[in-house]
């Protein structure tokens, strides 16, 4: 009876307090909880997951996204759509190219910007931003974003346009945005959220790959006009958290194409 009572107390101890107690996150946003993190198109595909998270004002988001050499991206009409075919066949610079729309919660996003990677609009990071919290837990608002890096030009198998085909690694594009805005100085601390969870072979809405370790990584900006001090360092995330990502980044198609 002593060693079953010891056993029982052991498993109650790791199950109910030390488990969870590694697993557990500091909820920055509470609000942000119940969310699917997953975009989906204007048919309702399920298009590329949420991997970014900034906090700030619409004139802090504008002015980070500046300073780190962004563009906002135009919106889409007959010239604009011209103007990126144009810029893929004749190699022309087109800096604030448009992108297709997505959709959160039933919204299309509210921002989006980019930044080439080359001459031509072929070859591009780019994001998607939506406001999803107008006061969050200290009062300042709270972005949700897509962020991916377009690598080529496809047709559309929905509606046979010209768009973009994306990278698969969608977390190097994160780190990629994140550290940009670090670098330039508008971020004052970045911390770790749970997103759709890891992901080996997810599809957006074009049906391109993906992969992901399905974490979300939050910057809280400077105010607009403003500078950090010194560049951020990213809160830890729990024990058992980091050992999720590690494994994850261990078996990702990205280390077997390596």
């Amino acid at each position: 009876m002593l060693i079953f009572a010891a056993v029982i107390a052991c498993y109650v101890t790791i199950s109910y307090l030390v488990l969870p107690a590694t697993w557990s996150r500091i909820e920055h946003e509470p609000g942000l909880s119940h969310l699917p993190m997953l975009t989906s198109t204007a048919q309702g595909i399920p298009g590329g997951p949420i991997n970014v998270g900034l906090v700030g004002t619409r004139e802090d988001v504008i002015s980070a996204f500046h300073v780190a050499g962004w563009f906002p991206a135009d919106p889409i009409t007959l010239r604009t759509s011209a103007e990126i075919v144009g810029s893929v066949l004749f190699d022309r610079p087109y800096n604030d190219a448009p992108v297709s729309p997505l959709f959160f919660e039933g919204r299309r996003e509210d921002l989006a910007f980019e930044k080439p990677d080359g001459v031509s609009a072929d070859r591009r990071q780019h994001v998607r931003l939506w406001l999803v919290i107008a006061n969050g837990a200290d009062g300042s608002p709270i972005w949700l974003e897509s962020a991916t890096f377009d690598n080529g030009i496809t047709l559309s198998r929905d509606t046979g346009q010209i768009t973009h085909r994306i990278a698969p690694n969608i977390d190097e594009e994160r780190d990629q945005l994140i550290g940009e805005f670090n670098q330039a100085r508008m971020v004052t601390s970045i911390y770790q959220m749970r997103g759709i969870g890891p992901t080996l072979n997810g599809r957006n809405g074009e049906g391109d790959p993906y992969y992901t370790d399905g974490e979300i990584w939050v910057a809280r900006l400077v105010r607009r006009g403003e500078e950090a001090e010194k560049v951020a360092k990213m809160q830890p995330a729990p024990a058992l958290i980091q050992i999720k990502d590690a494994a994850f980044s261990w078996i990702s198609p990205g280390r077997r194409l390596r």
